[in-house]
């Protein structure tokens, strides 16, 4: 038996709203979901499970038939579905009252239920959300409804305001596996019985490293578990190193050498670090010219020689601060205030 474990997909999203490259990200997600389901196409799987948050809000009628035309041209795959915090089904939403195709199992209630898939000896228990807050661990106290056969659970939360879970209590549980949403990065609760998949797609500038989904198989009994990357893009930490012999110039020079190496279609997150001539005065917002930059932080600081200033302004209000400074074991906040007040300090003497 092999399965697909999907989370978090947010079909819908516009990450990064405002920049150039948002309306292509909006589509990237619609096209991941698509070649994920063309991948089980060409090379079936038993079953699909997406733990919630399919969709990003309240999923359309047409999306929703968009998605299940998918489902089923994967005639051979058993997909379980359900809603999650992001997608959960208000009063009027198209979820309550939508036909699935005759492989789609969709958990249609805020209270947890079993589907036993006859022709694999396999039960899968799952609910979906009716409501965006739900505070209590729903999950909790359901077991196994007998010892024969797989049981899987389909569940989506893990903090205080989105079911919360407890790994000890899933390990106590007895289910041979746990397919969980919620969080954007694929997570390992309990190594091939309670994973995160993760979101296929990174939505966030803060969803750094890989992203894509959870394949599964059944092996002698047990199930065996191995992370997929398959996102188009991914969210990156780029440092640059800045020093006295840096100018705006060489700076550009090696961002634009750095993001040919890491991938042009990565997104960016850009990290001024070092010390730069006290004189130099660097733009950071030119450095988004160069490529898909979220933002640029400029965390360097001017090489003073603090010893030297200290005894040049001894017995000033220059001095006074530096001696301040230079007896204290500096936090990195501490460091920068130093720096920072020292330019002014300076700048005002001059």
């Amino acid at each position: 038996m092999r399965f697909i474990h999907l989370a978090d997909v947010n079909l819908g999203a516009v990450p990064d709203r405002g920049c150039p490259w948002s309306e292509k990200r909006e589509n990237e997600i619609w096209e991941t979901f698509r070649r994920v389901i063309t991948g089980i196409r060409e090379n079936p799987v038993d079953l699909l499970f997406i733990a919630g948050d399919l969709f990003h809000r309240q999923p359309l009628l047409s999306e929703l038939k968009e998605v299940n035309e998918l489902f089923a041209s994967i005639p051979k795959t058993r997909v379980y579905l359900m809603a999650g915090d992001q997608d959960y089904m208000k009063i009027d939403s198209f979820y309550r009252t939508f036909s699935w195709a005759s492989n789609v199992v969709f958990f249609a209630e805020e209270k947890v239920a079993c589907v036993k898939d006859e022709k694999l000896d396999v039960y899968v228990y799952g609910m979906s959300y009716e409501h965006p807050v739900i505070t209590e661990d729903l999950y909790a106290g359901i077991r196994p409804e007998n010892k024969e056969g797989i049981h899987i659970l389909l569940a989506h939360g893990g903090d205080r305001q989105h079911c919360p879970l407890d790994a000890a209590k899933l390990a106590a549980a007895g289910f041979d596996y746990a397919a969980l949403g919620h969080t954007h990065a694929p997570r390992v609760l309990i190594r091939d019985r309670a994973l995160y998949s993760g979101a296929p797609e990174p939505l966030k500038p803060n969803d750094f490293g890989e992203h894509g989904y959870i394949e599964g198989r059944a092996e002698n009994g047990r199930i065996k578990t191995s992370f997929v990357p398959f996102s188009m893009r991914t969210y990156q930490q780029l440092l640059l190193n800045v020093n006295t012999e840096s100018t705006q110039l060489s700076l550009e020079d090696n961002l634009k050498e750095e993001l040919f190496k890491r991938g042009g279609l990565n997104i960016y997150r850009v990290i001024l670090q070092g010390k730069r001539k006290p004189e130099l005065l660097l733009i950071p917002e030119r450095l988004k010219a160069f490529g898909n930059i979220t933002e640029v932080l400029d965390e360097t600081v001017p090489a003073y020689d603090l010893e030297a200033l200290q005894r040049q302004y001894a017995g000033t209000l220059i001095g006074d601060y530096i001696s301040y400074f230079q007896g204290k074991n500096r936090n990195t906040v501490e460091e920068k205030a130093m720096y920072y007040g020292l330019q002014a300090l300076l700048e005002t003497s001059v």
